[in-house]
C-alpha cells in the first residue's frame, strides 16, 4: 500500500521546489540512496546529502542532520528504516519543508498523518526514480 496519491507525486517532482534533501545518502554507490539521488541530479533537482558522516556526495557537501542544513530545503527524501523515519519527518517540519518523501518500504502511518497534519505533501513508500519517468 502507498500513501500519496498520483497527484501529491506529481506536485512534489514538479512544483514543490529544486532542493532535495537526501537523509541516509553516503558515498555508497551500490546503496539505492545514491542512484535515486543521481536520477534526481538529472532531473534538475539539487541534492543535499544527509548523513552522520556529513561526507560530500555526488558533488554536494553532506550535512549530517537536517538542522545543519544552512539554507532552506524543499523536499526530505527519506532513506533511513521505517523506525527511525518518523523522527526525520518530525525534523522536516521543524527545517521548514515543503514535502516529505518516504522511499518504497519506509512507513509509518502515524509519521505520515503528523506530516500532513502539519500541512506538508507527503507520499510514503514509493520512489522518485520510479515516478519522474511516468510524469
Amino acid at each position: 500500500m502507498s500513501y500519496g496519491d498520483d497527484a501529491t507525486v506529481r506536485k512534489i517532482l514538479t512544483s514543490s521546489g529544486d532542493t532535495w534533501a537526501v537523509v541516509g545518502l553516503s558515498t555508497n554507490t551500490a546503496r539505492a540512496a545514491y542512484g535515486v539521488a543521481r536520477v534526481l541530479q538529472r532531473a534538475g533537482k539539487r541534492i543535499v546529502p544527509v548523513h552522520p558522516k556529513a561526507e560530500p556526495v555526488l558533488g554536494e557537501q553532506g550535512y549530517a542532520s537536517l538542522a545543519e542544513i544552512p539554507f532552506p530545503v524543499d523536499v526530505v527524501d527519506v532513506f533511513v528504516n521505517s523506525e527511525l523515519a518518523g523522527p526525520v519527518a518530525d525534523q522536516a517540519v521543524a527545517k521548514g519543508a515543503k514535502a516529505v518523501w518516504f522511499q518504497l518500504g519506509v512507513v509509518d502511518e502515524a509519521a505520515f498523518d503528523r506530516t500532513r497534519a502539519a500541512g506538508l505533501d507527503m507520499v510514503m513508500d514509493r520512489c522518485p526514480a520510479i515516478e519522474l519517468p511516468r510524469l
